[in-house]
C-alpha cells in the first residue's frame, strides 16, 4: 500500500494568459515541508473529453487519420473530442463516432478516465469501447472529411509499427480495449 502525501497548501492562483482554448495558471504553493514553488498549469474548460476504440464484428478496428496541428502532421488514431455542454459522456461518444467515422454504437462500455499530463493539465479523457456498430453520419465540425482506416484486430501488434499511430492516447486506449477483450 502507498502512503498518501497531503496536498500542497495553494497560497495563491492567477490566470497569467488567456486563449480561446486554454487560460495558463501560476500557482504559488506550500508544500507538508514548508518549501515554497510556483507552478505553471494549463487551464482546460471542465467539460472533459472522450476516446472511442471502435470494433466491428469483434474483426476490425476503426480508425481515422486526420490532421493535427501539434505535430503539424497527419495522424493515426481514434475517435475523440470534448463533451458538449449538457452532453454526457457516453453520448459524446456517440456523437463523435458518427461525426469522425460515419458509425455509431449500440453498446458503449467505458474502460478508464485518462489524465493527459497531470504535472501541466487539469483535464481528463474518457475512454470507451464501441461494439455493435452501425453506419450513421452526423455532421462534425473538422475542417476536412476524416480518412477512416479498418484495421484487423487480430494484427493490432502491426498497429503499433505504423509511423503515424503514435499518439499516446490512442495507444493507450488500444491497451485497454484489448484488455475489455482479452485479445492481448
Amino acid at each position: 500500500m502507498t502512503k498518501k502525501n497531503d496536498k500542497p497548501e495553494i497560497l495563491h492562483a492567477e490566470v497569467v494568459a488567456t486563449s480561446r482554448l486554454f487560460q495558463i495558471e501560476q500557482v504559488h504553493l506550500r508544500f507538508s515541508n514548508q518549501v515554497e514553488r510556483q507552478y505553471e498549469r494549463m487551464k482546460g474548460n471542465n467539460r472533459g473529453a472522450i476516446m472511442v476504440v471502435p470494433v466491428l464484428n469483434r474483426e476490425q478496428l476503426l480508425l481515422g487519420r486526420e490532421y493535427a496541428a501539434g505535430t503539424h502532421s497527419y495522424e493515426l488514431g481514434f475517435p475523440k473530442g470534448l463533451i458538449d455542454p449538457g452532453e454526457e459522456a457516453h453520448e459524446a461518444a456517440n456523437r463523435e463516432l458518427q461525426e469522425e467515422i460515419g458509425f455509431g454504437a449500440r453498446k458503449l462500455t467505458h474502460l478508464m478516465e485518462l489524465s493527459l499530463a497531470p504535472g501541466y493539465f487539469a483535464s481528463k479523457m474518457q475512454i470507451f469501447l464501441a461494439e455493435d456498430l452501425y453506419e450513421s453520419r452526423l455532421e462534425g465540425d473538422e475542417p476536412e472529411p476524416i480518412d477512416l482506416v479498418t484495421w484487423p484486430l487480430a494484427k493490432w501488434q502491426d498497429l503499433l509499427e505504423e509511423e503515424d499511430f503514435s499518439e499516446s492516447r490512442s495507444v493507450s486506449a488500444l491497451f485497454l480495449a484489448l484488455k475489455h477483450l482479452q485479445l492481448s
